[in-house]
């Protein structure tokens, strides 16, 4: 056993078997006095000498023992503990990091194909909804054409026959020069470079004869517009590029309406059946 640090001046330190090694209600600690030793001082009365033993109680036994580093309690953390703790959390950043970067990359493929398809989705709902509301009362009436092909002069651009439609209330991509107006006749025209455009211009303009209608680009993803007219002999459909002419000249109106978008190698296209007017509540 090693030798412990004498505490008191002329005392030897000898573990207590007075309990018979079972456990003492409180520590206890016996020192037992050399010759010619003087005796210690006791601060408390748990504190006696009995012969040549010291018998010391739990408060003065640590205070003699702290300063010779016994009976310190230690709060802080061993190297080990610190090493294991810095390996989890960095195991942890690196699991989180490597999750987060897999969720990124899947989610970020294919990224122009998706937004690419919900733009045609989003213009084909929205020449459908312009469609349908320039056959709907007072700009249709039933027995007549609401959406027809017309003869239109664009601002820049030789006269074209143009699919044309008239919205009583307008519509919301239309920026007006002042207040906006109702009775805006519109058509539809596909260029090259600039792409889908809508020609449009109200009937109460004073100069509406006179003036070429204004222009506001839908998409510049359209290329072509193509139209599709139903053969009733033969029972099948047939796209013509423009719009076709009758035997007497005279133009006819397509059934249904193709867009055809491009975006790189991307195309796609969709298809907008022209509505019909149908019976309802008169005109007043």
């Amino acid at each position: 056993m090693k030798a412990q640090p004498a505490i008191f001046a002329g005392w030897n330190t000898v573990p207590s078997t007075r309990f018979g090694g079972a456990a003492a209600p409180s520590p206890r600690l016996e020192l037992r006095r050399g010759e010619g030793a003087p005796a210690p001082f006791l601060p408390s009365q748990g504190n006696r000498v009995e012969g040549n033993t010291l018998h010391l109680d739990k408060g003065t036994l640590l205070a003699r023992l702290r300063p010779f580093g016994f009976g310190v309690a230690s709060n802080g953390f061993t190297l080990l503990e610190i090493l294991l703790a810095l390996a989890l959390t960095a195991l942890v950043l690196v699991s989180l990091n490597v999750f987060v970067f897999s969720m990124g990359e899947l989610w970020g493929r294919n990224t122009d194909v998706r937004l690419f398809d919900r733009h045609v989705r989003a213009v084909t709902r929205y020449l459908d909804q312009e469609l349908h509301a320039a056959a709907l009362p007072p700009a249709a009436s039933a027995g007549t054409a609401p959406i027809t092909p017309q003869e239109i002069k664009p601002l820049n651009g030789a006269t074209d026959n143009l699919l044309t439609f008239e919205l009583p209330a307008g519509s919301r991509l239309l920026v007006w020069p002042d207040r906006p107006l109702p009775e805006v006749v519109c058509s539809l025209q596909a260029r090259d470079r600039d792409g889908l455009v809508l020609l449009w211009h109200s009937r109460l303009e004073t100069k509406f004869n006179d003036d070429p209608p204004r222009e506001t680009v839908i998409t510049p993803l359209v290329t072509a517009l193509a139209y599709d007219y139903y053969d009733a002999d033969f029972k099948t459909w047939k796209t013509e590029p423009v719009i076709r002419k009758d035997a007497s000249g005279q133009l006819q109106t397509p059934q249904r309406l193709r867009l055809k978008f491009a975006y790189g190698k991307l195309k796609r296209e969709s298809v907008i059946t022209l509505p019909t007017p149908t019976e309802g509540l008169p005109n007043f």
